[in-house]
């Protein structure tokens, strides 16, 4: 080879380097994000009433998409072949997803931490940008939603109602976010769907429904399909997506202290945010309850995690919406 050769460039080993999601850049000074979709960990797991080690799920969740980072001119954008298409060519070669790190955790403070949260969002949303938030337990969707001014509805994904009562002066955990969300003036429709464990208590479900939510079990969404239980919502309303690892079938998510059986199929769920994100404004989501400390070894559950988020951006930022609205025609 000739001395005069231009170095190769880097080859970027998923195991090499400093770990980002899908090796996107860094902001970590909001005021002077410039994206359009900003990813955001929210490390918390003091929600939860069984095994806590889904705070963990943002650093592990991250340093298993940088597996989907190519080197070279692709970088984080990918081809399908059953549809002969790709996705975030644009985003990946113009940079517009950013990782902003992780909101500041003060723990034996939720209350804090939820307006650590809320902040967060809140200046992420003021730039115009899309946050994506990395849990953490259920309980993160609450200073999220609650982060947003504009009327939104809400899908979303779960075994569990995630309706509790408030009993003993508990408010705040991973059983209470979408009743806090269900109160917020700004929100409209609530469906939820995989609704399947037998924890799920029948008081809560009839006070979701008398709400005006749908609440829909896996058998209900096979028989009624996709499109009839999403296309419940009207077009020209935003849309805020949580998405509980748990709604997978119990064998996809070995590390989910929360899996239940009879779940969704990840096909099943990958359709679903597909139909969402061509027919809705989505305005932001959430992926929670990944347990890095219960996962095995190859670390699957993250793994899916970071694949699922991946496949969901690219499905969102292909909407003609978004491309209108990002400057791409």
């Amino acid at each position: 080879m000739s001395s005069e050769s231009s170095p190769p460039a880097r080859l970027n080993l998923p195991f090499t380097g400093i770990v980002t999601f899908v090796r996107a850049p860094v902001c970590t000074d909001l005021r002077q994000l410039d994206a359009d979709i900003a990813i955001l960990g929210i490390p918390t797991d003091e929600g939860t009433p069984w095994l806590p080690g889904s705070r963990m799920a943002p650093r592990a969740i991250r340093e298993m998409s940088v597996r989907f980072a190519s080197f070279g001119a692709d970088g984080y954008a990918w081809y399908d072949r059953d549809e002969d298409r790709r996705f975030l060519d644009y985003e990946s070669g113009h940079r517009r997803i950013v990782d902003c790190g992780d909101v500041d955790i003060i723990f034996t403070n939720v209350e804090q931490t939820f307006r650590n949260a809320t902040s967060a969002v809140h200046a992420i949303l003021e730039t115009g940008a899309m946050p994506v938030l990395l849990g953490g337990d259920h309980a993160i969707a609450y200073p999220v939603v609650r982060a947003y001014a504009e009327p939104l509805d809400v899908i979303r994904f779960d075994a569990h109602m995630d309706y509790l009562p408030f009993l003993h002066g508990v408010a705040f955990s991973n059983s209470h976010a979408i009743r806090l969300i269900s109160e917020l003036p700004h929100v409209g429709r609530i469906i939820q769907v995989g609704i399947r464990s037998l924890r799920n208590h029948q008081s809560d479900i009839s006070d979701s429904l008398a709400r005006g939510n749908d609440v829909v079990t896996v058998k209900q969404l096979r028989a009624r399909g996709m499109q009839a239980v999403l296309g419940q919502l009207d077009e020209g309303r935003k849309v805020y997506v949580s998405i509980d690892i748990d709604v997978l079938d119990m064998p996809l998510v070995p590390g989910c202290q929360s899996a239940e059986v009879g779940g969704l199929s990840y096909d099943e769920l990958k359709d679903a945010l597909a139909h969402i994100a061509t027919h809705h404004e989505v305005v932001g989501f959430d992926l929670v309850e990944v347990n890095p400390l219960l996962d095995v070894a190859s670390g699957n559950t993250s793994l899916l995690a970071a694949q699922l988020i991946l496949e969901f951006l690219g499905r969102i930022a292909d909407n003609p919406a978004w491309r209108a609205r990002h400057r791409r025609g």
